[in-house]
This record gives structure tokens, sequence and C-alpha cells, in this order.
């Protein structure tokens, strides 16, 4: 397995100011990690999309690390999906000039307002036949698509393995955050073993949970669906079995990147450093084992 950070778990320090997503990518060089998964919502100025993604690159590559994905915002449940589709082939075009080899897109976060039934099934039809025309065009770049496990509306296994199911396409997988399933109210290591087939890349998330009947804990923490209190943290420190998800991840042969999603109140810089040290020592153990 291959260890990575997102940019993402930047945000905190970005907010901030004077920390910017090449100072990220330094960070994460130090760190000794294998690769930066790069988030990118817009080019800042001074720099189109396309231009951004191939400085960021080129500054990663230069430090020797790898850049295995390119995460993007997109909601193919709209009244024009074809102008959304269109923009993500651009998309995929910038990925695949860059060598970027896999790109991430969401699927949608609200209902439109206008359904007779508010349904996931009824987003699944709605979007499917989009996924698969840019999983089949982006296919011919040489670039894999996925959609993650979250959103709320798209977030539990079964709602999850019905859209891949309808997607039908072997160049569309999943990234499975194995942190991200209990805002659905599902135990994170047996819905992550539900859709371990399709995982293609995975995102090493954390988070503590108490119960809803107790007092609010305040800043930081949020509700899941059903109601429990839920904050994300460290990789490592937090209530989601993270030790053995990795482990069934690697008895299922997947050997793939495994990188850091860090969105807790700790200071981002401290809580990546001893994330990384835990990721990287959990790695260690179950290469460990499986050579005994």
């Amino acid at each position: 397995m291959k260890t990575c950070i997102s940019t993402y778990s930047f945000l905190q320090r970005m907010r901030q100011g004077g920390f910017n997503r090449f100072d990220a990518i330094d960070y994460i060089k130090q760190l000794g990690m294998d690769g930066v998964e790069l988030v990118i919502w817009k080019a800042p100025e001074g720099y189109t999309f396309a231009s951004y993604v191939k400085a960021l690159c080129d500054h990663a590559r230069k430090a020797g690390i790898e850049v295995p994905i390119l995460t993007l915002d997109a909601d193919f449940y709209t009244k024009d999906p074809e102008e959304e589709l269109k923009r993500l082939m651009e998309m995929v075009d910038i990925a695949s000039k860059c060598g970027i080899p896999m790109m991430r897109h969401d699927i949608t976060y609200n209902f439109r307002g206008d359904e007779a039934v508010k349904s996931a099934k009824v987003i699944i039809d709605a979007v499917a036949p989009y996924i698969r025309h840019l999983a089949e065009y982006a296919e011919t770049k040489g670039v894999k698509t996925c959609s993650e496990n979250h959103g709320r509306i798209m977030q539990d296994t079964n709602r999850i393995e019905a859209l891949l199911c309808a997607v039908n396409h072997k160049n569309y997988g999943l990234l499975c955050d194995m942190g991200n399933f209990g805002t659905a109210d599902e135990e994170c290591e047996i819905a992550v073993s539900r859709l371990i087939e399709h995982v293609c890349y995975v995102h090493a998330k954390d988070a503590f949970k108490k119960s809803g009947m107790s007092f609010n804990p305040g800043e930081g923490w949020s509700h899941s669906r059903g109601g429990y209190y839920r904050r994300p943290t460290i990789f490592g420190h937090g209530d989601v079995p993270t030790f053995q998800i990795l482990s069934a991840l690697k008895n299922s042969g997947y050997n793939g990147w495994i990188s850091i999603e860090y969105e807790g109140i700790e200071d981002n810089l401290m809580a990546l450093d001893i994330s990384s040290k835990n990721l990287k020592r959990m790695i260690k153990e179950l290469e460990n084992e499986n050579a005994d």
C-alpha cells in the first residue's frame, strides 16, 4: 500500500492565510509520504485551472512524490447534466495531460425539489448515464474515474452499490472513505467489507462518536443522519476501527493508495504528523503479518 495525504487536510491552515497547496506538498514530502491527492475547486489568481494543476504536479514530482488522483466537485443531478458532463470531460483532459491516473468527482448533494418522491433511486436513475459516459471517455484518456461515499444522500452502502451497478463500467469505481459511513449510521468496518470489491482508492479517516442522548459537546461536533454526535479527529485516535479496516483491505488484495483526509479541529500540521505516523505504522505491521 502507498501512503498519501489529501490537500483538503490542510483546509484549516489555508483558510488562516499564508499557506497554500505548494506548502502542503512540501509538508507531505517532509512527513515521508508517497503521494499527494490534489483537491481543487478553482484556480487562484494568475492561473488557469490547467496551468494550476500542472504547476502543482511539477512541484510534487520535483519533490519526489506522486500525484495519484485529482479530486473535484461535481453535481450531475441538475437541470443541465450535459453541461456538467462537458466540464468534467475537460477535467479528464487536464488530468490526462498532467499524467494523473485517477479522477474523483462528486455525484450530488441535494434533491432538486421537483421530485414526486425523494429517493436515492431517483437520483441514481438520473445520473448513472452521465457518469457512465464520463467513465467511457476517461478510459480513452487513460484516466480512471470514481466517486466517494459522502454528501449524506449518496453515502450508504446500498445506495453506493446501486449506483455502481447502474453505471456498470469497469473504468468507474469507489473512492472508499472508511470513516464516512458513520455519518450514515453504518458500522464502518462492515460497510467497507460490503463494498470492498469496488474499491479503487481509500481515504483514511477517523472520528469520535457519542450517543445522541447525551449533551451536545459543542464546537467541532455534528450529527449523523440518525442523531449520533460525531467529530473527525487524528487518524488512529477515534472510534473508527481503522487498523481492522486496513487489514480487511489488505486481505482482499487491495494494494493501492491510502490517503489521509483530515478534517478535525486539531492543528492541521500536528494532526497530520501524528496521523501519518499512525498510518505508516499500521501498514508496516500488516506487511509484517503477511510476511510471517
